[in-house]
């Protein structure tokens, strides 16, 4: 072990034993933490004009404080862009966070000096709370790649404002900036694959030892670098290589595909950051689930997701979940955010400690017939047919067919570009088809019915999903291809790459 690696280890169990006391008083925490929220802001524009007091209870918060997406608090964001003090949260944010938003184009979300350790200080926590428990320790004394947005921030209300990753190299601790890849100027690039090939070669020499990013973006920076040193597996280019972090999407999907281009199987540690907040972490190797950071300066709510849309859903604090059910995430917190609907359903899959596991988002769904399917049940249907049948993906997103133009029965498209395509592509669809069937009992009913005919999958050209975020202006950074859609917006865009021999006449 290192001199880092040493230094730290005792720091790490001090953080691992927090979270594991924390952990075990999740419910009296948040019980603790919205009256501290709510004593605090009382006197903020927001806290006036919605009668907030350290002394309201829980339903009187629902009744002051109704449910709001970004649009909803928009007039307090632009108040403080204006230069407004005192707007949603005492004084003035330290960050705004930038943000694309489906609707409401930018979006600006607030980060307080509050908020801060929400943000930065989970990251650290996390990857300390994994040395703890594994008693592996060796990244600390090597190179880190953090694959992120650009640092460069610009001003916006006299407010220092970028991607949150961006915001974050600014905030790297002394000890760790000396051991960060890719180098500032690097990450200033702004063109994604122009960025990849500088980082490809400022790295590709290092003792690389843990790599940061979003699942796709990792995968691309792998085959650049492989095709730049000429080497077979990752591992062999960086034989120190042992922890992989990663959140945005489900990992399941790319686990394949990672894994052979790596040499293997190394850990990893999923994380679940949002530029409105920090919600969970990976606290154990064994357990399923990802640990919800109850104890960060977020007060969590949770609406049934076939709620939400509802005038007045039902609200539920974290003592009253159940696991099982699909939930819409809702944030009060110390950026200054009021039962903010955070757009991400999830599920809890235990609650002592409260671990879950996300789902999707409220808008990427599918129910053109009344099916509800959801990005978990298409993720997981797809890693069984990849397991199962053979093949691996680079990614994939599906869509209503609705009006047929060869005619016949409606059904869901799927376009996949494949990095391994099965060796029979009618039986992968159809191992596909059957694992809808067994997730979701309204989708089987259709099939059964009449009313749809099983799934079709479109395979798509080579670097399909690449070039169409590229042409979009969405390659690299954190943007994500949506794993579903209930219209077709998105899928017709892709038809140009789906593979000649595939296509529809």
């Amino acid at each position: 072990m290192g001199i880092r690696a040493t230094l730290v280890k005792p720091f790490a169990h001090y953080i691992a034993r927090q979270i594991a006391r924390w952990s075990k008083e999740a419910v009296a925490i948040q019980q603790r933490l919205l009256p501290r929220l709510l004593a605090k802001a009382q006197h903020t524009q927001f806290g006036q004009a919605h009668a907030l007091s350290a002394n309201m209870n829980y339903e009187d918060f629902c009744r002051n404080v109704p449910i709001r997406d970004y649009e909803g608090l928009r007039p307090w964001i632009d108040h403080i862009i204006e230069g407004q003090r005192d707007v949603l949260w005492p004084g003035r944010p330290r960050y705004l966070a930038k943000t694309s938003g489906t609707t409401s184009g930018v979006k600006y979300i607030p980060i307080t000096h509050d908020s801060l350790p929400n943000h930065f200080g989970t990251a650290r926590n996390a990857l300390f709370n994994y040395y703890a428990r594994t008693g592996k320790g060796s990244w600390l004394d090597g190179k880190m790649i953090f694959l992120s947005g650009s640092p460069e921030l610009e001003d916006v209300g006299g407010i220092p404002t970028g991607r949150l990753s961006g915001i974050a190299n600014h905030l790297v601790p002394a000890w760790l900036r000396t051991h960060q890849l890719p180098s500032y100027q690097t990450n200033c690039i702004e063109d994604w694959e122009a960025k990849l090939d500088a980082i490809v070669a400022e790295t590709h020499a290092a003792d690389m030892r843990l790599i940061s990013g979003i699942p796709p973006w990792v995968q691309m920076y792998y085959e650049r670098l492989l095709a730049y040193t000429g080497k077979r597996r990752v591992l062999d280019v960086f034989p120190n290589y042992s922890v992989f972090v990663y959140g945005g999407v489900n990992f399941e999907p790319y686990r394949a595909k990672l894994e052979s281009l790596v040499g293997g199987r190394i850990d990893s540690v999923e994380t679940y950051p949002a530029s409105e907040g920090f919600i969970a972490f990976q606290d154990s190797q064994e357990a399923e689930g990802l640990l919800l950071n109850v104890a960060s300066g977020i007060f969590f709510e949770f609406v049934p997701a076939d709620e939400i849309l509802n005038e007045h859903p039902t609200r539920l604090d974290l003592s009253q979940v159940t696991t099982g059910v699909n939930y819409a995430v809702i944030l009060t917190s110390n950026a200054g955010l009021w039962a903010y609907n955070l757009g991400d359903t999830v599920v809890f899959v235990s609650l002592d400690p409260p671990r879950l596991r996300v789902t999707g988002r409220i808008k990427h769904f599918i129910s053109a017939f009344g099916e509800h399917v959801i990005g978990k049940e298409v993720e997981e249907a797809m890693r069984m047919a990849c397991a199962h049948m053979g093949g691996s993906i680079v990614d994939f997103t599906v869509a209503p067919q609705v009006s047929p133009p060869e005619g016949g029965l409606p059904y869901h498209e799927w376009f996949v570009e494949f990095a391994e395509p099965p060796a029979d592509l009618e039986a992968f669809a159809q191992k596909l088809d059957e694992e809808m069937v067994r997730q979701n009992i309204y989708y089987r009913d259709l099939i059964e019915g009449r009313i749809l005919r099983p799934l079709v999958v479109r395979p798509l050209q080579r670097d399909a999903f690449r070039k169409f975020m590229k042409a979009r202006g969405k390659l690299g950074g954190q943007h994500k291809t949506p794993r579903l859609a209930n219209d077709r917006q998105f899928a017709e865009q892709l038809q140009a790459w789906v593979r000649e021999d595939q296509r529809t006449s």
